[in-house]
This record gives structure tokens, C-alpha cells and sequence, in this order.
């Protein structure tokens, strides 16, 4: 995920978002969700901080909120204790129950979640439903369901034979207060998507959603409130990049999906206090075409899976390697598909356009260099290449197609979070592999083929967490499948599954010694009888 997704490296980034031209009409959802418990400490005198959000497709100011800062981190942990361990009490059934009826609140609310994605996103509709509402409809359905069963205590009979008749259990305990910082480009998915499991685990929250997202996490609170949810057991913490510092240096554990090098300072943050992370990072997620795929098919998934969201997700194809025989006919299906791809201001909703604005403006510069570089090198653009301003400074990014592309290029090496796809010839799979291994990046990878058993073979070669075959991305949805980063792409446990949940866990085992013998062979005092207790011990273990 790129550098830019998280806010954590830049201090002022409260202050440069709270310069306004609009003043926040009142009633706006962001006043009207703003958390009550994080008005920040104000020196006497001093205007309270607040944060500005703005909606991308058109730079209009959508909502202003009451923020915090790094000193008042202290005193929102302290508040999730407090809660804690009432919450952990109630058991993981209570708690599957409020997450049932959470569901059903958001099935009530669809309009009002999808509208407050895609107001602070500046994307389409359809994203924030497709692919926000339908995972969080399914999220809170999964984890109530699976969670009591996953996290049971375990009862076992000892098998070691001088233990017969003893028993162990094995116990989830929750880190009590996880901390989780979350980035911009999908406000559920990677925030409350991860709450959901600590919270069920047992665990009091403390999210910092991204500054230029927080009205999904805000959505969500106030629906936790409205359903049942303890007060101060899941609080959203809005304020400045340099918060989440903070976060780490009090929670219990943290989960932070973001940038490399910021995912990095956290594990070095989180190594000095001893306390478990769990990081998603930055991806570089290549598609293989091999020559006896559906072309149609992998050039219609190519099209939609590069250019997804914006292109803004770190698991979107951002490398397709095609063999030499279907190349010519995959690159032209690909442009006949790409020309009927729109961007630009999603306002008039569903169905006008698949490309909305660029999150974060700055993105923009940063493709526009890497598609410099590229042309350079020699690569040669296709279709789009140009950042666009519209509106009151809303920033777009064409939909861009380049084709002879190579590594060694920025836009090849390094992740690009925007819309573009870069196509490169190989003459076969053994290339395809080697190209698409030769990155720093092991998020998630594609294969297309006919034959399945190819495919598969290929696949397992790849160095990847999660490898899709004539398909990528929709792994997401199918939340009974781990999924994790290798390389630079992640650290610690990763999402999903059982591990998904058990992260948010400390294992405890007991031992029951329901009938110890009088005297193990190795106990004090040996004596004259340890040398016959040792033969019968040992004859014992023969059988």
C-alpha cells in the first residue's frame, strides 16, 4: 500500500486539512456522528483543533469534526479498559448477538453507508457497494457465526502415558485494548473490517481511520451505539497522522494496513514494548496470461481488477506478464474494453462513471512521474497518461494503458495507486514466473488458463500470500480463507480465517491433574527405589 495511504508520517496534516473555505453547514453527518468522548485537551484560550473532510471528486467540504491529538490517546485507552473486561465477561455468544443486530442496523442503512463512502472517497456507487456494503454485509454475518466455535476453549485428555486420566484446555484470552490505524482507500474493509473480529475476540478497539476517511468509521460507531454496543468499547480516534505513534505506544496490540516503510517504524514501535502487530502493506500483484486462457475473460478481469476503485487497492493487478501468442489479441481486447471505461465526478450515481477522483491529490504527481519514467525507458502510453483537475481543485488521474513496459521502471518496480495497467510480452510461463517474482512485493497474484492443472502449477511458483486462478480480488469476499503478505507486503498474522480472529488472541493452556501418580520416576528424594522405579518406567514406555 503506498506511502501516502497512511497519515502517520506527517504531523501537520491536521492543520493543512482544517484550512477551509466553506464553513461545515450544521447537521452534516460528520458533526452529527462525531464521537463525543474525543474532544481534545484545549490550552484555555486556544480554538479547538478540527478536521476538515473533504469529497475528492469535487474539493467541497462535506464535513468538519472535533479532533484530537497524541495526548489524548492516553485517556481513551483508559476508557477502553475500563470497558474491557465487562465486554470480555458477557461471553463470545453476547457479543455475536449485537454483531447480528449491527447487520441488520447497516441492511436498514445501505444508502446512508454507500453515500458516506463514496462522498469521502470521490468514487463510484457501485465501488462502496460492491465492494464496501457487500464485505461488510458478509463480515457481520461470517465472524458471529464462526467466532464462538473459534474461539471455545479446548478440552483435551492428556496422551502422554504417565498422565492418564489428567486433561488440558487450551484458552483464547483477548489483548484487551487493540489499537488499529487504518488507510484511506477502503474506510470499512481495512478499519472496521478488522474491528469486528478483536471486538468479537473479546477486545476494546481504538481505530484511527485515515484523516481523509473518517465518516465510515464515525457511521459505524454511532450504529454500535444504537444497537447496544457498551459506551467506550470501540472508539474512533480522529486527529492528525501523528496519533497513531501514540496508539502503538499504549494498546495492547495493533493492526495497521499501510505503506511499507511506515509498517516498518511500527514493527521496530511495537518490538521495543513486546506487544504482537499484525501489519498489511504495500502489494505489487502481477497477472499471468498464459497462452491457452480465455483471452476475453482475462482481458475483461485485467480491465476491471487494474482499474477498480481508482486503481487505489493494494491488492489490484498491477503487473499482467501475457505470452507471446495471445499478446497482440489480449492487448487489443483489453483497448476495446478500456475505451468504454469512463472517470470523473460519480455524483450522478449508479452507472455514469467507473472511475472516480483520486483520494489524495497528491497520488496524482506521483503517477504522472512514474509514467514519465516510463516513457523515458521506453514505454509507450497508450491511452490516458494526464493528471486532470476539475472542480474546485478535485484531482483526477486518466485511466492510463502503457504496453512495452519493463523492470527497471518505477511504474513496474514500484507500486502505483491509481488507474492505470502496464502490459508486458513474455514467451512463456518460465519468464512469466521469474518477472513476476522479481519484485520486493508479495501481496496477491493471478493466473488464467483452461487448464486449471497448468494454472495450479504455476500458481504454487509464485511468491505471493494468496494467488487467484481466473480470478482476482473477489478471495477477498470468501472470509473462511487466510490471506497474508509475503516479502515487504506484510508482517505478523494476516486476515481471515482462523487466524484472522485468533491474532486478536493470547493463547492460555492449563494442565488438570485429575490423578497424579504418588511418586514420578524423576522426583525427589531418589533413594534406593529410584533404580527399580527407572526399570519399570522404562518398561512401562516399551508399549
Amino acid at each position: 500500500m503506498d506511502a501516502s495511504q497512511t497519515d502517520l508520517d506527517t504531523a501537520a496534516t491536521i492543520e493543512t486539512d482544517a484550512v477551509s473555505e466553506e464553513t461545515q453547514v450544521a447537521g452534516d453527518v460528520g458533526v452529527a456522528a462525531a464521537e463525543p468522548h474525543t474532544a481534545p485537551k484545549v490550552v484555555p484560550g486556544s480554538p479547538a483543533p478540527t478536521l476538515v473532510v473533504r469529497n475528492p471528486a469535487t474539493g467541497k467540504v462535506i464535513a468538519e469534526l472535533p479532533a484530537i491529538t497524541a495526548d489524548d490517546v492516553p485517556a481513551l485507552v483508559e476508557r477502553a479498559r475500563a470497558v474491557q473486561g465487562r465486554w470480555e465477561a458477557i461471553g463470545t455468544d453476547e457479543r455475536a448477538k449485537l454483531f447480528k443486530a449491527l447487520r441488520k442496523w447497516l441492511y436498514a442503512h445501505e444508502a446512508e453507508f454507500v453515500t458516506t463512502i463514496s462522498g469521502e472517497g470521490g468514487k463510484p456507487e457501485e465501488d462502496s457497494f460492491y465492494l464496501e456494503w457487500i464485505y461488510a454485509m458478509s463480515s457481520l454475518a461470517y465472524w458471529p457465526r464462526v467466532a464462538p466455535g473459534i474461539l471455545a476453549d479446548k478440552r483435551k485428555w492428556a496422551r502422554n502415558r504417565l498422565f492418564v486420566g489428567n486433561s488440558t484446555v487450551e484458552r483464547q484470552v483477548p489483548h484487551g485494548v487493540v489499537g488499529i490505524i487504518g488507510p484511506w482507500n477502503y474506510p470499512f474493509v481495512n478499519s472496521i473490517g478488522d474491528a469486528i473480529p478483536a471486538l468479537l475476540a473479546g477486545n476494546a478497539v481504538i481505530l484511527k481511520p485515515a484523516s481523509k476517511t473518517p465518516l465510515t468509521s464515525l457511521l459505524m460507531q454511532r450504529g454500535m451505539r444504537e444497537v447496544g454496543f457498551p459506551e467506550d468499547v470501540f472508539q474512533v480516534a480522529i486527529g492528525p497522522g501523528s496519533m497513531g505513534s501514540a496508539i502503538v505506544d499504549h494498546v495492547d496490540m495493533i493492526m495497521f494496513t499501510g505503506s511499507t516503510a511506515v509498517g516498518k517504524g511500527i514493527a521496530k514501535q511495537a518490538a521495543e514494548r513486546l506487544i504482537p502487530f499484525s501489519l498489511e502493506l504495500g502489494g505489487k500483484d502481477p497477472l499471468i496470461v498464459l497462452s491457452d486462457a480465455d483471452v476475453q475473460k482475462a482481458a475483461d478481469h485485467a480491465l476491471y481488477y487494474s482499474l477498480v476503485n481508482g486503481g487505489q487497492t493494494c491488492m489490484s493487478i498491477e503487473r499482467i506478464y501475457v505470452e507471446a501468442p495471445i499478446y497482440d489479441e489480449f492487448v487489443e481486447r483489453l483497448l476495446k474494453g478500456f475505451d468504454k471505461v469512463d472517470f470523473g465526478d460519480p455524483a450522478g450515481g449508479i452507472g455514469t462513471v467507473e472511475v472516480g477522483a483520486m483520494t489524495v491529490g497528491s497520488q496524482a504527481d506521483e503517477i504522472a512521474d512514474q509514467v514519465a519514467d516510463a516513457v523515458k525507458k521506453g514505454a509507450k502510453v497508450v491511452r490516458g497518461g494526464n493528471k486532470v483537475v476539475k472542480g474546485d481543485n478535485a484531482i483526477y488521474f486518466e485511466p492510463t494503458v502503457l504496453i512495452d513496459v519493463e523492470h527497471g521502471m518505477e511504474i513496474v518496480d514500484e507500486e502505483t495507486f491509481g488507474p492505470t495497467i502496464q502490459v508486458m510480452k513474455v514467451e512463456n510461463s518460465e519468464e512469466a514466473v521469474r518477472l513476476a517474482n522479481d519484485s520486493k512485493y508479495g501481496l496477491a497474484a493471478a493466473v488464467y488458463s483452461k487448464d486449471a492443472k497448468r494454472a495450479e502449477a504455476v500458481a504454487r511458483r509464485i511468491e505471493a500470500g494468496t494467488v487467484s486462478i481466473n480470478d482476482s480480488l473477489v478471495f477477498w469476499a470468501e472470509l473462511q480463507m487466510p490471506m497474508g503478505g509475503w516479502k515487504e507486503s506484510g508482517a505478523g498474522i494476516g486476515r481471515h480465517g482462523e487466524i484472522g480472529i485468533l491474532k486478536y488472541t493470547k493463547l492460555q493452556s492449563l494442565f488438570i491433574s485429575r490423578a497424579p501418580l504418588k511418586k514420578m520416576p524423576q522426583m525427589f528424594p531418589y533413594g534406593q527405589g529410584s533404580k527399580l522405579l527407572k526399570t519399570v518406567t522404562k518398561l512401562f514406555f516399551r508399549f
